[in-house]
């Protein structure tokens, strides 16, 4: 679409921004195993994909790293590498806190750092973990502090840098013991066409090998309940690769689809 000026000529349309994630983690492997799928679905589109990772996991998921006499330190480089690489697999930008793991402790100052981020990304959808998790506290902290943020802004008067947002959906990615962490698969993503994507996204995780066939199982069972949610008539392959989701917040529609 374009517009005229006083002397006729037409003006060009200033063209829309691209589409944009955000992916709110605890842990720095956790945005590959839950939502590789989504952030590679979102980056084929030509979307923005922010991934912020509040920790690098360098405590309660590397614990192959420390069997080696591994430093603290050499564990945090590490972590971070292999995060950035699957970031980069998947085409997506991760940015670190070094928050600290085991415990993630919520504190208004993290909080505040991802209002900035809020405000940086301006996200039409944020993912992150469930609110419930008995095995691992750091994740409902990540997710305490996602919702927190996400309202906070929201508001013209909370003092952060940056335009306020608007009232992105939240999606609560799949947790590592489902059936413990009160989630229900409500939304199931087809993820075929980047699961080689997700899958190579993954190998860059070497501190989390044993978790490679557990996700990528995961996916196939997905896939299959995806398929049969689908009904017979979509041409799905054989091999249909999904995600699960959660919303904590309600789907605003004009249309029931």
């Amino acid at each position: 679409m374009t517009h005229g000026n006083a002397a006729g000529t037409p003006l060009p349309s200033t063209p829309a921004a691209p589409r944009s994630t955000l992916v709110i983690t605890a842990h720095a492997g956790d945005f590959v195993w839950r939502a590789g799928g989504a952030i590679a679905l979102a980056a084929s589109r030509g979307e923005k994909v922010t991934i912020a990772c509040l920790t690098y996991g360098e405590r309660g998921e590397s614990a192959k790293a420390w069997r080696e006499g591994r430093s603290l330190e050499e564990i945090k480089e590490m972590r971070r590498a292999e995060a950035e690489a699957a970031a980069a697999t998947l085409g997506a930008e991760v940015v670190f806190f070094d928050a600290g793991d085991y415990p993630l402790t919520i504190s208004p100052e993290l909080t505040d750092r991802l209002v900035a981020v809020y405000r940086a990304a301006q996200p039409d959808v944020v993912l992150t973990h469930p609110l419930e998790d008995p095995y691992n506290g750091d994740h409902p902290a990540a997710a305490r502090m996602a919702l927190d943020a996400r309202v906070l802004a929201q508001a013209i008067g909370y003092p952060a840098e940056g335009e306020i947002i608007g009232a992105p959906p939240v999606f609560f990615f799949e947790p590592h013991q489902p059936e413990m962490c009160g989630f229900k698969p409500e939304v199931l993503l087809d993820i075929s066409e980047v699961w080689e994507t997700k899958r190579k996204a993954m190998e860059c995780l070497a501190a989390q090998r044993h978790l490679w066939d557990y996700y990528t199982d995961l996916a196939v069972r997905r896939g299959v309940q995806l398929k049969r949610n689908a009904g017979p008539n979509l041409g799905l392959p054989h091999t249909t690769y999904a995600e699960a989701y959660m919303r904590p917040y309600p789907q605003v529609t004009g249309e029931l689809a």
